[in-house]
């Protein structure tokens, strides 16, 4: 069991390599638009996936902490895996809908159970003193690094495709679905005492751990909203600026694997930089940081503007490490994945109205307009947030601290 516990680290880092290694992404809209989609109904299909998840989001993650993770993981990469085939005959509007609908039900799934298998694996092998972890905070840094240099190599992987055609690049992203569902067949459930509280019981102990519990906890999970919400709305306006800057679509892949790698760079050294900087002056480089990026693509052209974009990279690997980890310390394993999923879901509950609208403002107003436009909403909406969870941690910190009687 000790055994399967310490290969449980490295199989979720593999799992997360697998469930980010999407080579359809990063031509995901000139693959759409060669089948005649507007990027308004690209970003429809973009919607249906959110609201998928926003339907299985926390019951899945609820159902994660329930069930068990290896169960939830297991069924959700078999629909990851079927989602991925359909692509293969997928042709119109309705086929992507379809196969952005069963991949919503999949990754709703996997999301927050893994997280919260690799969490409660690093706890266990923790407090029964055994090897092999390299400590949850870092395990969780890592994992976002993992996810985001698989995510630039599959950059690299279909600009090396495109040489020979689009189809090449769905085919691979087919074969490399069925990946996770393996994986997750050598996953280990880590030892966890039964609940034996009611469901609505359940449902009262994590509202009241959000809503009245530690105040770092909330503005935690609202930081991880905000700042999930901005690297969603950016993640599709980036091809379509790409394209209005003549980047050519062969760049694409590399382009997206430079992001990528920053990204995993950023995640990896996140806690590094904390204490190197100390924990206000990177609140305001993460907070300053992506507002630069989307004024610098606003303004700049050409190359110019896409190395501009480097700076929201930057600001999602630190903000996406420092924010996870503090939230998962802060939560009782037993809600560990309900808590990430509602995280999810508040990012995609979100995104299901104002995705479409996003796609509206790309076709009618231009990129640059969008751009702007999003700074102007983003701008007091990430101050709104890491403003007070300064304040918090700092309270936090100070009521920590020991307190000493003086002397007599």
């Amino acid at each position: 069991m000790n055994r399967s516990l310490q290969n449980n680290i490295r199989t979720i880092y593999l799992l997360g390599f697998f469930l980010s290694f999407m080579v359809v992404v990063p031509v995901f809209v000139p693959l759409l638009q060669g089948f005649g989609l507007s990027m308004s109904e690209v970003m429809q299909t973009q919607a249906l996936f959110a609201l998928t998840i926003a339907l299985f989001e926390v019951p899945s993650g609820y159902l994660a902490d329930m069930w068990g993770r290896k169960r939830v993981i297991l069924l959700g990469a078999a629909f990851n895996a079927v989602g991925f085939v359909s692509l293969l005959w997928a042709d119109s509007f309705v086929d992507f809908l379809i196969y952005e609908f069963i991949l919503g039900i999949g990754f709703s799934l996997v999301s927050g159970a893994d997280l919260a298998l690799l969490y409660d694996t690093e706890v266990y092998l923790a407090e029964n003193d055994l090897p092999g972890g390299a400590g949850a905070g870092k395990s969780l840094s890592r994992l976002i690094a993992v996810e985001a240099a698989a995510s630039g190599i599959a950059g690299i992987t279909a600009s090396i495709l495109l040489l020979w055609s689009m189809d090449a690049v769905v085919w691979l992203q087919a074969f490399a679905g069925l990946g996770p569902l393996l994986l997750a067949l050598f996953l280990v459930e880590v030892p966890r005492p039964p609940t034996m509280t009611s469901h609505g019981t359940n449902a009262r102990h994590v509202a009241q751990l959000l809503l009245f519990g530690r105040p770092v906890v909330l503005w935690t999970a609202a930081a991880i909203a905000v700042f999930g919400l901005l690297a969603a709305y950016v993640f599709w306006v980036y091809q379509k600026y790409w394209e209005f800057q003549d980047i050519p679509v062969a760049m694409y892949g590399y382009i997206w694997a430079a992001f990528a790698l920053t990204v995993s760079v950023a995640a990896r050294y996140a806690s590094a930089l904390e204490r190197l900087i100390g924990t206000r002056r990177l609140f305001v480089l993460i907070g300053v940081l992506p507002l630069l990026g989307m004024l610098g693509m606003a303004l700049g052209a050409g190359w110019l503007g896409v190395v501009f974009g480097f700076a929201l990279q930057v600001t999602r690997g630190i903000s996406m490490s420092l924010f996870y980890e503090a939230l998962n310390r802060r939560v009782p394993g037993d809600f560990r994945a309900t808590v990430n999923s509602l995280v999810s879901l508040a990012v995609r509950g979100v995104f299901i109205i104002t995705g479409p609208l996003l796609g509206i403002a790309l076709d009618s107003y231009g990129v640059n307009a969008t751009l702007l436009l999003l700074l102007v909403i983003f701008t007091p909406l990430i101050a709104l947030v890491l403003v007070p969870l300064v304040r918090r941690i700092k309270r936090e910190e100070s009521a920590e601290q020991p307190q000493f009687a003086p002397a007599a």
